[in-house]
């Protein structure tokens, strides 16, 4: 509207100038006859509506002990284990999924926590006798919801009972789980779930090549983008089942904050605030490390990333990965030990959570605190300026593209930027140039410190 259009809008309103925001203006009634009348009805007879509930303990979360293991099997082991116990926690998770129920390892879990519905019905397949490694009974005690093919429904569920704790003083923990590269069918809802606060686990699982045998349709490529750029969700890509456990736990914790949003001046991130989680998980077992994880690696996992082999003084390539790639920069790192020196290798658990708190703490210094370091500058301090990294992902590029933005090293950046055919998760990564071998040629192109991009089978 224009100023004179308002001007005239505003008289005919019968709205005084400077008495915009007052409650009653324009109205002919009586002000204080309406406002009783208001204090009365059910809406506004207790008070506020928001809520608050208490904070539900998070029991310790061991790591499946499996020697070659993928994060979604650790995932549902995880859940398993949650379920066979009597914890607060365990008791107030309520899982739903959109008719990948069993694809997404929520099986075990079901099958001991059972489905919800108000009136119990009876299972089915258990009373014609018909085979079935899934209990089907529904009952008022069952922690499940079950959907039918509609991600849209998903996040509108995860919306609303991430909101159980100020809606009615009663924390759930919503556990949501969908085929990663179907995030996009629910976006909207997604993010008007996020920006109301809702607080719930969205597990993402299968992601990237490891749906190569169905398509391009169901391989997700710009997922770990949505996850960086979501307002109110910290997104997760752990590699190995120990991280998951860890960043499983920091989860539950985080979906029970509610602070002021004060930045923690070791990582600059607003973790005091909390918020919704995603975690891109895979289908493709890995070989897991054997190691003890102490506090200071619990905490760089958490924060988003940590030194699987530290460069040395004369490093001259950093190899950066997130997920499940991990498998293929590790093998890389080794093909080219013998000819690069002291070279690096960065596990990346969360871009989203180091590239938010470099932003912040940019931002810190701007105002005039010259000393700020976020968790990603901490951990590229001591890498020669001369050294190239080189990232890789099961997903687009640019997740990890900005690490050279940090200090100015050369950076050239692997990923997933188109469709994949049909194959073999190893025949899509040669493809798309992120396998082992191709890691390997990219960096035997790079010369005198400047990035030359080879990719598998071109010169």
């Amino acid at each position: 509207m224009t100023e004179d259009q308002l001007t005239t809008f505003r008289d005919a309103m019968g709205v005084r100038i400077g008495h915009e925001r007052d409650r009653f203006e324009g109205i002919e009634t009586d002000a204080d006859s309406l406002q009783s009348k208001l204090s009365g009805v059910p809406f506004f007879a207790e008070g506020t509506r928001r809520h608050r509930a208490n904070k539900i303990n998070v029991p310790h979360i061991d790591a499946p002990k499996d020697a070659m293991i993928a994060t979604q099997t650790a995932f549902g082991k995880i859940l398993d284990s949650l379920a066979k116990g009597n914890s607060d926690l365990a008791e107030r998770i309520l899982t739903t999924s959109p008719d990948v129920t069993v694809s997404t390892n929520l099986g075990p879990w079901v099958n001991r926590r059972g489905l919800f519905a108000t009136e119990e019905i009876a299972d089915t397949f258990r009373d014609e006798r018909v085979p079935s490694t899934q209990k089907w009974r529904f009952s008022p005690q069952g922690q499940h919801i079950e959907l039918g093919i509609a991600e849209m429904n998903l996040f509108l569920l995860l919306g609303a009972a991430g909101l159980s704790q100020s809606l009615y003083g009663e924390r759930l923990f919503p556990i949501g789980t969908l085929y990663d590269p179907f995030i996009s069918r629910g976006l909207d809802a997604l993010n008007y779930a996020c920006y109301q606060d809702a607080r719930f686990l969205l597990v993402a699982t299968p992601s990237g090549g490891s749906l190569a045998s169905e398509g391009g349709a169901h391989q997700s490529i710009a997922s770990p983008l949505i996850g960086m750029s979501q307002d109110g969700l910290a997104s997760f890509e752990p590699a190995f089942a120990d991280e998951l456990a860890i960043i499983m736990a920091w989860a539950f914790d985080y979906m029970q904050r509610d602070g002021k949003g004060d930045l923690d001046e070791r990582t600059w991130l607003r973790d005091e605030t909390g918020g919704a989680v995603y975690l891109r998980l895979s289908t493709r077992p890995l070989e897991q490390p054997q190691r003890h994880i102490g506090e200071t690696l619990s905490r760089d996992i958490v924060n988003g990333g940590y030194w699987l082999r530290e460069p040395g003084p004369n490093c001259e390539v950093v190899l950066a990965y997130q997920g499940v790639i991990a498998s293929e920069a590790i093998a890389a790192a080794g093909m080219i030990a013998n000819n690069r020196r002291d070279i690096g290798v960065l596990a990346v658990t969360s871009a989203d959570r180091m590239n938010a708190g470099w932003q912040a703490a940019q931002r810190v210094r701007s105002r005039g605190n010259g000393v700020a370091r976020s968790h990603v500058e901490h951990l590229l301090a001591n890498v020669p300026r001369h050294a190239t990294i080189v990232t890789v992902i099961d997903g687009h590029p640019a997740t990890l593209g900005w690490l050279g933005g940090v200090f100015g090293h050369p950076t050239v950046s692997l990923g997933v930027e188109h469709f994949g055919q049909t194959g073999r998760v190893a025949d899509l990564y040669r493809h798309f140039g992120v396998d082992a071998a191709s890691i390997v040629l990219t960096v035997d192109g790079l010369t005198h410190g400047r990035p030359m991009r080879v990719v598998a089978g071109q010169q």
